[in-house]
């Protein structure tokens, strides 16, 4: 999918991002640094959105949750409910095939210290809708609250008739449903606030709608 309105390789659209991306390709050569496509099918009836490329992980790599500690569960899982062709995700080499499902970001971009601004989540908001537009998915699995968001600001629904909560299940209108799960990051993770078994139980909530 080459549409420019659904993801831009060149985007500079935002300031800040730009300059940080420019000072990480001097700083580590080797990285991806710029921002990062969509992963998996253009049809597919599952789309999963993130918050942003991880500084090791898809920024590196050039491919979403992909080679951090945030990719692991969520590759894992993705392979227990029948969603990839394999539990692993390390490299854009490893014949990884995700399967009617696809993930992205709500920003594209790498933001210092992982925090988008509320104008730079602005800002790449027009590429999600379109993407969401595009691939028209039955369910769409927010991971965390930034991306909850971005999802609604996307579809033009309020924020405030829509909270988000861990398992939470929203109607979307035209057929639609959004998920909330809490990000799979190294700290919720760690920390226990998402375990694998609550990340297993909204995939199968997931299922059972898509059947």
């Amino acid at each position: 999918m080459n549409d420019p309105s659904i993801f831009d390789p060149a985007c500079v659209r935002c300031p800040r991002l730009a300059g940080h991306l420019a000072a990480v390709r001097r700083d580590h050569p080797g990285y991806h640094a710029a921002p990062v496509a969509p992963f998996g099918p253009a049809n597919a009836s599952l789309l999963i959105v993130g918050l942003a490329p991880g500084m090791h992980g898809a920024n590196a790599t050039g491919r979403p949750f992909t080679g951090d500690h945030a990719g692991i569960l969520l590759y894992q899982t993705l392979h227990a409910a029948g969603f990839s062709n394999q539990p692993d995700g390390a490299a854009p080499d490893d014949g990884l095939i995700l399967q009617d499902c696809r993930v992205t970001n709500a920003v594209k971009c790498l933001p210092p210290q992982n925090k988008p601004s509320p104008a730079e989540i602005r800002s790449c908001n027009a590429f999600l809708a379109a993407e969401i537009d595009a691939v028209a998915p039955r369910v769409i699995l927010a991971l965390g609250r930034i991306a909850h968001d971005a999802v609604l600001r996307a579809r033009g629904l309020a924020l405030a008739g829509h909270p988000f909560a861990h398992g939470a299940e929203h109607d979307l209108g035209q057929g639609r449903r959004l998920f909330d799960s809490y990000h799979c990051s190294r700290y919720n993770t760690q920390t226990r606030r998402l375990t694998p078994a609550m990340f297993e139980a909204v995939f199968r909530e997931i299922r059972a709608r898509l059947s």
